[in-house]
């Protein structure tokens, strides 16, 4: 799918932004965070990451706000989910502007397994090296990224399981 210029340009703006959000570990500046080591195996469709990165159950609520949190996992500016836009009546702060950009996230369980889901939460790129999507997961080999941001995830390894346990709610 080819995008206009002002679509791509935004793409790059919002997947840019992605990657200089408010880092995850707020802390020493000058240490690199420590990632939970993981192991990438194909799955059905695409890569995955079928073990927990922490060996804890993710909580949905808590993905629905990472989602929603544009300081941390900003989904909402790339995609729809229909069963939390319909909330948007109720909380359109939090729900109103979902974006049209990413693919919409209704059924995405259904089309992937848990373990590619998470890949690509985790890193993006390992499965789409097109995509604007940021890899939430990751600290190194990033361009033209912030100082006080080097070294540092967008998300936490729990926090990429709660989202996680948000997304395999969406068959």
């Amino acid at each position: 799918m080819k995008l206009s210029g002002i679509a791509t340009v935004f793409c790059s703006f919002v997947g840019l932004a992605g990657l200089m959000i408010q880092p995850a570990l707020a802390g020493d500046k000058d240490k690199m965070m420590m990632l939970v080591k993981y192991e990438i195996s194909d799955g059905p469709a695409i890569k995955a990451i079928n073990k927990s990165l922490t060996g804890k159950p993710g909580d949905p609520k808590k993905g629905e706000d990472l989602m929603a949190n544009r300081k941390k996992g900003n989904c909402f500016a790339c995609h729809m989910i229909s069963s939390l836009a319909a909330k948007a009546k109720d909380n359109p702060k939090k729900y109103a502007d979902m974006g049209e950009i990413g693919p919409p996230l209704d059924g995405v369980a259904g089309r992937y397994t848990e373990g590619e889901l998470r890949m690509m939460l985790v890193d993006s790129h390992k499965v789409f090296p097109d995509t604007i999507m940021p890899s939430f997961y990751r600290n190194t080999g990033f361009t033209r990224i912030k100082g006080k941001f080097k070294g540092k995830t967008v998300l936490k390894a729990q926090e990429v399981e709660d989202i996680l346990s948000l997304l395999k709610t969406f068959k």
